[in-house]
């Protein structure tokens, strides 16, 4: 079947193709309305669809951004990718979701596809150390906005983060109020900056009460897998274990799951911590503790960042950090 043509149009409404096109494009001034109407429906009913990279070379601008993330099965990002859909479709721009499987190959291969598809900029979230990524971004001179997971190659970047070390020490504090001092901190993935820093927020608040060991560190992925994984390391080689600290709230319900099977009590046995709070986590039982971040504000702050700079509006601060708050519930 052939495609419909402004040409079909122009034909269908008795006018010339230039005067389809000036109408599709929104750059008819001189068009009577009557005539404006009877082209825009004449395209409905055909079911045009119009050539948006012919355009996009026309104008130099797609009204399109991408977003790449490492894991759309984990809820985080998808709870951020929804945020960022949301202001960008407020903004009048559309979106093209890469899922990159925190595999770096697969994450500069969808960087290089968003470039070739003319986006006019990138929310990246990192899945690795992604410097390679970055510099192609760089190199093209297309405009993008880190969020959640800093990259360390380049500190001028533009960027949206929640204060992790804050908010990991924030429960930890918490926990030792409970009078747990045996602490299982569960790390993420080493390559990860956001790794570094929830680690870094948990040895300095462990050593301040001097009760820091190696042996209550481990570390896994930010799945249930990982969790459940980790977990059984944990229970065999601290028994005595009283109270696990997730780096993320996949991990902990991947632990709560290995836990409760195996017959332990939870809070009563051994407490649990997460970080993130994701959409669920307050509808399962029994509900998590957490440590919050602003999902949904961050992700729109993000999108609103990127188009300022798109629109080379200025734009005062670089880098911009949310806050985190503990959320208590029945796990602790």
């Amino acid at each position: 079947m052939k495609k419909v043509t402004m040409k079909d149009i122009a034909r269908e409404a008795n006018v010339s193709k230039t005067t389809v096109s000036m109408v599709i494009n929104n750059r008819a001034d001189n068009i009577s309305e009557e005539t404006k109407t009877r082209i825009l429906d004449i395209a409905k009913e055909l079911n045009y669809i119009p050539n948006s990279v012919a355009r996009s070379l026309s104008t130099k601008k797609s009204e399109t951004i991408g977003i790449i993330l490492p894991d759309i099965t984990n809820p985080f990002f998808s709870e951020m990718a929804r945020a960022i859909e949301d202001g960008a479709n407020s903004l009048g721009y559309n979106v093209i979701f890469c899922n990159t499987d925190n595999e770096e190959e697969k994450e500069e291969k969808y960087t290089t596809l968003l470039i070739s598809k003319l986006v006019d900029g990138v929310i990246f979230i990192a899945g690795g150390q992604s410097s390679k990524s970055v510099s192609i971004l760089k190199d093209n001179n297309v405009p993008f906005v880190v969020v959640d997971r800093q990259i360390k190659i380049d500190e001028d970047m533009y960027g949206i983060y929640c204060l992790n070390k804050q908010g990991v020490i924030k429960g930890v504090e918490y926990l030792l109020s409970r009078r747990k001092r045996k602490i299982v901190f569960v790390k993420g993935p080493e390559e990860l900056e956001i790794t570094k820093e929830r680690f870094c927020g948990y040895k300095d608040i462990m050593n301040k009460y001097d009760i820091y060991e190696d042996k209550y560190v481990f570390q896994s992925n930010f799945t249930i897998e990982g969790g459940i994984k980790v977990t059984e390391d944990v229970i065999k080689k601290v028994p005595d274990v009283e109270a696990i600290f997730y780096s993320n709230d996949m991990m902990a319900y991947g632990g709560l799951k290995l836990l409760i099977r195996n017959g332990y009590n939870i809070p009563r046995d051994i407490c649990i911590m997460g970080f993130d709070n994701i959409g669920f986590s307050k509808f399962f039982e029994p509900e998590l503790t957490t440590i919050s971040q602003p999902i949904y504000k961050m992700g729109r702050r993000a999108c609103k960042l990127l188009i300022d700079l798109i629109k080379g509006e200025e734009v005062r601060e670089k880098q911009i950090y949310f806050d985190t708050a503990l959320v208590i519930r029945n796990t602790t």
